[in-house]
């Protein structure tokens, strides 16, 4: 996934947090903002250093960043949206992460399975 498609500043996160809806299931929380103006999503990701260190919290990053890389074509253009990994994701592998940001994206309605 391409830089510019990411929530980067800190205004930019706390926009989403203050201003945004939120969504959650066991493994993930989404906060999520609709911004009508931009043509594509933007994503953030937020690993706690609760859950290890560096080096599984950056595997953890990459899957999820991934996981939307892959969903790009179901997923709404006009949101800002972040990802908070829970404890609980540390007992995943990729595929069960994929399904998790999956259902937690159709409780917030900004998953479409019809387009391609």
């Amino acid at each position: 996934m391409k830089k510019a498609y990411r929530v980067k500043s800190d205004r930019d996160f706390q926009r989403v947090f203050h201003q945004g809806k939120s969504k959650a299931n066991r493994q993930l929380v989404l906060y999520y903002y609709e911004k009508l103006d931009q043509a594509h999503f933007r994503l953030g990701v937020s690993v706690s250093k609760k859950l290890g260190p560096a080096v599984v919290r950056n595997r953890i990053k990459r899957y999820l960043r991934q996981a939307v890389h892959e969903l790009d074509g179901h997923i709404r253009h006009d949101i800002d949206f972040i990802l908070i990994a829970r404890q609980d994701i540390l007992n995943k592998n990729y595929h069960e992460i994929k399904q998790s940001i999956i259902h937690v994206m159709k409780l917030a309605g900004i998953y479409d399975n019809t387009t391609p």
